[in-house]
């Protein structure tokens, strides 16, 4: 059980507010508000935003990584998974105020799933390009992801962990889906 707790703390290593602080900003209080890699790539610039997303990425993997080393076997790994993901979104060291969970969820589902990840992220990239919404592409890789994953055969436990933690990251992503709907979603590329 120890895993899910180092899921956790893997996953709540605050590195957007980290690198955005070495800015001078504090990404809680500028852009969305949002504790994650495309709020600091609106404040602070690509190169942030890009070495964000991957250090989230790497968590998200470190969390699984350390699962399968120690034999967990594939219901705690996939539980180890999603605390990795409820850690991003809501870490610990920031009064539990995190990200979404998007990046942190491809690193996590990369390892364990890599052809359902692999198809949900073409979809993110095909609406990412086609609309510029990178909350579009995010909430379609997110919802595409569990139905993949059961085409694709993986065990039970992971279909479950892309479930549950897509229906949180659903939830994390409801002020985005208000502003697509009113028309109001800030673009890729437009600064903060």
């Amino acid at each position: 059980m120890w895993q899910i707790v180092l899921g956790y703390l893997a996953g709540s290593l605050p590195f957007a507010y980290l690198l955005a602080r070495r800015a001078g900003i504090d990404v809680r209080r500028a852009g969305s508000g949002n504790v994650g890699a495309a709020n600091v790539l609106r404040t602070t610039g690509p190169w942030r935003g890009v070495v964000v997303m991957s250090l989230d990425v790497a968590k998200g993997v470190l969390a699984v990584v350390l699962a399968t080393v120690t034999n967990a076997g594939a219901t705690l790994t996939a539980l180890a998974a999603a605390a990795a993901i409820v850690g991003h979104i809501y870490p610990v060291w920031l009064r539990f105020h995190g990200g979404k969970g998007v990046a942190v969820a491809a690193g996590v589902f990369a390892v364990l799933m890599p052809l359902a990840t692999a198809l949900a992220a073409t979809l993110f990239l095909v609406i990412v390009m086609a609309t510029r919404y990178v909350s579009l592409g995010s909430i379609a890789a997110t919802v595409a992801l569990p139905p993949a994953a059961w085409l694709t055969g993986e065990p039970a436990a992971v279909v479950a962990a892309a479930a549950g933690t897509g229906l949180l990251i659903l939830f994390r992503h409801r002020g985005n889906i208000r502003r697509l709907r009113a028309g109001t979603e800030r673009r890729m590329g437009v600064r903060a």
